[in-house]
């Protein structure tokens, strides 16, 4: 099973660009080779790869749904 991470563009360095995850300022370098990102643009992330474009109203319901099972995942501790 693979899991997927959305996140925003930032910052675009050639084939790579910086993304954010909009959870405590995490971000990584990823691998934008596969997809047409520019700055802004929100991507699904998987091993260090933008795999996929997603509009922001997708972008923000994944986002969300993270943030409920980290909370979740917080309470169970």
């Amino acid at each position: 099973m693979c899991l997927t991470f959305p996140g925003r563009v930032v910052a675009i360095n050639g084939e790579f660009a910086s993304v954010d995850y909009g959870q405590d300022g995490i971000r990584n370098n990823v691998n934008i080779s596969l997809v047409k990102a520019s700055l802004g643009s929100y991507v699904l992330v998987q091993s260090g790869f933008a795999v996929k474009l997603l509009s922001k109203k997708e972008a923000v319901e994944s986002l969300e749904l993270w943030k409920m099972i980290r909370e979740l995942d917080s309470e169970e501790v």
